[in-house]
């Protein structure tokens, strides 16, 4: 069938909107009609080549959509299925098995791969040149997709699809990093480094997780107030003041629980020397491969810290988004905040706006 898709082409450029060829879902496949799509600060990361994903590649990796069509060996599905969707993964390996499949032996070819295990792509132009797909199995820019079905999620059927995209990456990202693995404790202290839409999602996390001390730290003064509006009970200015005192200050030695949302060296070496004796600090920001980060591990031996690297929120998407959807619904995850919609046709303004900070978390429906 074709499909308008937005395809990157080159670094720094504007994704182009193409018609392009949709192939038949393969047996372990859905053909899904988008209804939204988040813009990530991956998609654009990726789009620049910090990653060497081949392009043309159709990105998109926090999809919304409903089910069109199954693949013959695929069963729990049904046509008109509202659905979620989240990253690739094999099912098959040690990690996958053990309950942890965003550390799939297999995650980096079946994300950023652009192609099925098989070499194939969903995707090609009229003369029948392949074009990436399966950018952590959805590529989302597109009116139509192929997905494989292991990771995708069915919601309610009077769930708000043009809402609930961002919840398979960033916001199951920041969310999950806290409540999976930091996961505070009721009255504790976490100071989180970032007020992007991860960083955002991270202290809704910890509030409905009962974190009584939560400390946002920025250079934007803007984002800080925000975050004050959502639940932080503390804010820092980095640009202004050293974070790493003040958090000490305002927790009496340093926090128990600290994110770093950012991937920036001196911010993450800031939030280890944040954390107090024992404390848990967790990094889910990018950087490009290849970044080292200062680690001062002569001091920092004696605090008996804990520093883990965390992808996607260490979930398990069919268990972990209804969860987020469950506290969305009670008030306690009020990430509705956080979106700003653009129309398709508008992907990249969505893209500048991310950019320049004025949106925090944009999504584009079809």
């Amino acid at each position: 069938m074709k499909t308008q898709a937005a395809v990157a082409v080159a670094p720094e450029t504007d994704l182009e909107f193409r018609e392009l060829t949709l192939d038949a879902p393969r047996p372990d496949e859905l053909r899904i009609k988008m209804i939204a799509s988040g813009v990530c600060h991956t998609d654009a990361i990726i789009r620049d080549q910090w990653y060497p994903v081949p392009q043309p590649v159709v990105l998109g990796h926090e999809g919304a959509g409903i089910v069109e069509e199954i693949g013959s060996a695929v069963t729990g599905y049904s046509v008109g299925d509202k659905v979620v969707l989240g990253p690739s993964f094999c099912s098959q390996c040690k990690q996958c098995l053990s309950g942890h499949p965003m550390y799939c032996e297999a995650f980096y070819d079946r994300n950023f791969g652009a192609q099925r295990p098989d070499g194939s792509t969903a995707f090609s132009t009229a003369d029948g040149e392949s074009v990436g797909s399966h950018f952590f199995g959805q590529s989302s820019f597109a009116e139509h997709t192929n997905v494989p079905a292991q990771g995708v999620v069915k919601v309610q059927d009077d769930a708000p699809l043009e809402l609930l995209g961002p919840l398979g990456c960033g916001l199951m990202t920041g969310a999950g990093a806290v409540l999976n693995v930091l996961r505070p404790k009721p009255g504790s202290s976490i100071v989180i480094f970032g007020t992007g839409a991860v960083g955002m999602a991270g202290m809704l996390a910890a509030k409905a997780a009962g974190a009584t001390t939560i400390i946002m730290v920025d250079i934007i003064a803007e984002r800080l107030e925000f975050a004050k509006e959502l639940g932080a009970t503390h804010t820092v200015n980095s640009k202004e003041t050293d974070p790493v005192e003040a958090v000490k200050e305002i927790t009496g030695g340093g926090a128990e629980y600290a994110l770093d949302t950012t991937g920036v060296p001196p911010v993450f070496s800031q939030m280890t020397r944040s954390l107090g004796v024992q404390g848990h600090g967790a990094l889910v920001g990018a950087a490009k491969l290849g970044t080292e980060a200062p680690f001062d591990i002569g001091t920092l031996l004696v605090s008996g810290i804990t520093v883990s690297m965390v992808i996607e929120g260490d979930a398990v998407p069919k268990e972990f988004i209804p969860r987020l959807i469950a506290l969305y619904q009670e008030g306690k995850f009020p990430f509705d905040k956080l979106v700003k919609s653009y129309p398709f046709a508008e992907i990249n303004t969505a893209f500048a706006d991310s950019a320049a900070g004025t949106t925090l978390k944009p999504i584009v429906v079809f």
